[in-house]
């Protein structure tokens, strides 16, 4: 009997250590587990932020770029293009002043028919003074004669112009002047025309004005045009009358050509070697279009270092957000982690306490048991005693000694039993998989010791169970510990005689385990703080207040939930749900459940 108990002693610390053991490898897995799961939520996190804030900032940005563009683009066309209305309006201006010029001499009071010799200089001498442009002057009698004539081609007096075909024109149109395109003419010199003509007298002829192209083109470099600006005018037949060297040559074929039906616009124009922006504006006075135009490079300058500057920008503040992004999301997660490893470790050691604490609860009641074996034991050793002192003359055959040992035997077995099943719940065992049916996972807990505990308190036991209830690849020892905790709170709510009934059910998702009692209930104000850690209904010193809390984060990490309802004096109702899985997911909710409750 000694012996018995020395080995039993001995016992303990191989227990110990294996549970130590169990314990590093148990705590070595969480930490795997915390830091994969934290690994993988860091990547998740950075790519969520990548896409929250890159994404719109990315859209936001090339959106705004594209307006930008657009804006920019208006912007130096409309620039080009107000500089060819102006030019163009500026070249009208210049015509008509010299057609002013012109009417002058037609109009004067002092103007003889046919002008004589001497006038037709001074009036030569007039124009020069209004315009250097002017080469010459010559009068035309009606039939298109020139028989006055003042420059430095005596030869063209007494030339016929009635074949001209701007001769032709300004006879018979309504307009009483008419400007030519430029041409070689008789003097094979390239110049344009200037005629009116004077319809009140019936002698009345026409003046003719030459002017040179060269002062018009130097007219029209005086105007401001820009950097990297060419210029040009061009007829209705597409070819240059004065031009930019640059752009071209005189009467050469223009390679853009304006749509006359636009009084003014402005385009993106390739001639083969470069793109240009291109603006135009008809002439009011000519069939002149007027075309200006300048490098891309050069008219969206600007546009181009904004935009590069945008561009820069925008990479800047992406590198800022991601940088920042970056920082607070590894300073957050660190935080999350240390806390998630402090609140596993105190979950740990909640459970375990939890189920120590039980073991306190249950100490007392299994006490007698104990003391039951240990005192039949004790009986038997001394019944045989008395058989073998002679004194006493009782039978002591080999066959009566033997009956007795058995008895003590038996004690024995007894005294085992209860105290593995103690172990079984102090002890912290590695997480197994198995197949378990609810139902005998429900009579192994109030089975043999607990049920016999449950009758002297005079508590009845029913057991309602589903008879096709499936069965679950999951740990049954936290399910156990989950079970006990909640038979345990039913008997402590049962004041006197009552009932626990067990039940079992089932549907498509889910199984179903319901406790309940007939006890004393609860209020809603205590089912509501019944499962916070360390509230206890029951009296000082009979709880500690963990058993809910755990329980219900067991079910939790199980994939499952407690369902709660109570009454005060009707008792209550406790219901775990568990989720009917394929066997891959059990295994997985299984390791889940049990990294939680370890």
């Amino acid at each position: 009997m000694h012996r018995a108990v020395h080995n039993e002693k001995e016992a303990a610390p191989a227990g110990v250590s294996e549970h130590g053991a169990q314990t590093s490898v148990e705590m070595v897995s969480g930490k795997n587990r915390h830091r994969d799961y934290f690994r993988n939520l860091r990547r998740r996190l950075k790519i969520g932020f990548i896409l929250a804030f890159f994404i719109p900032l990315a859209l936001l940005s090339a959106y705004f770029h594209f307006q930008f563009n657009i804006t920019m683009k208006e912007s130096g066309q409309s620039l080009l293009k107000t500089l060819a209305e102006s030019q163009r309006i500026t070249f009208d201006l210049f015509l008509q002043e010299r057609l002013v010029n012109l009417f002058h001499l037609l109009h004067a009071s002092d103007m003889q028919l046919p002008p004589t010799a001497e006038e037709m200089n001074r009036f030569l001498q007039h124009l020069r003074e209004s315009s250097d442009a002017f080469v010459d002057v010559g009068f035309l009698n009606p039939s298109g004669k020139q028989i006055g004539y003042a420059g430095p081609y005596p030869s063209l007096r007494g030339r016929d112009y009635s074949g001209e075909e701007w001769f032709q024109t300004l006879k018979t149109q309504e307009r009483d002047y008419h400007i030519t395109d430029i041409y070689l003419g008789f003097r094979n010199k390239p110049h344009f025309t200037v005629a009116v003509r004077f319809s009140a007298r019936d002698d009345a002829g026409v003046i003719r004005a030459t002017l040179d192209p060269d002062k018009l083109y130097m007219f029209l470099r005086t105007l401001s045009l820009g950097e990297g600006v060419e210029s040009g005018l061009v007829n209705l037949e597409g070819k240059y009358q004065l031009v930019d060297p640059g752009m071209g040559k005189l009467l050469e074929k223009a390679a853009f050509i304006p749509p006359r039906f636009e009084r003014s616009g402005s385009r993106e124009v390739t001639d083969g070697r470069d793109t240009h922006l291109v603006a135009y504006a008809w002439l009011e006075e000519v069939p002149w279009v007027l075309i200006v135009r300048q490098p891309l490079r050069v008219a969206y300058a600007k546009m181009y270092q904004a935009r590069r500057i945008m561009v820069l920008g925008t990479v800047i503040l992406l590198m800022v957000i991601s940088a920042v992004v970056w920082i607070t999301t590894e300073r957050l997660l660190r935080r999350a982690e240390a806390t998630e490893e402090a609140r596993a470790s105190l979950k740990s050691q909640l459970i375990h306490a939890g189920k120590l604490a039980s073991i306190g609860e249950l100490a007392a009641g299994i006490a007698h048991e104990i003391n039951n074996p240990l005192a039949i034991v004790s009986s038997e050793s001394g019944l045989i005693r008395d058989m073998l002192d002679p004194q006493y003359g009782m039978d002591a055959t080999p066959e009566k000694i033997r009956d007795e040992l058995d008895h003590i035997d038996e004690a024995v077995q007894r005294a085992t039993n209860i105290t593995r099943k103690l172990l079984s719940f102090s002890r912290k065992e590695q997480s197994r998989l198995v197949p378990c049916n609810l139902n005998h996972v429900l009579d192994e807990v109030v089975g043999g010791l607990k049920e016999e505990e449950l009758r002297v308190a005079d508590v009845e036991v029913v057991r309602d169970y589903d008879p096709n209830l499936p069965g679950l690849l999951i740990d049954p020892d936290p399910l156990r510990q989950v079970f006990l905790n909640l038979i345990n709170n039913a008997q402590d709510a049962i004041q006197g005689s009552g009932q626990i009934t067990l039940s079992t059910r089932h549907d498509d998702e889910t199984v179903r385990v319901t406790v309940r009692d007939t006890g004393k209930g609860m209020t809603a104000e205590q089912m509501e703080r019944i499962f916070l850690p360390f509230y206890t209904t029951k009296e000082v010193g009979k709880g500690t207040g963990l058993g809910l809390s755990i329980s219900s984060s067991l079910v939790e990490s199980m994939g499952g939930r407690i369902e709660v309802q109570s009454l005060p004096g009707a008792g209550s109702s406790f219901t775990v749900v568990l989720p009917i899985t394929k066997q891959e997911e059990g295994a997985s909710n299984g390791g889940i459940g049990e990294a939680e409750r370890k």
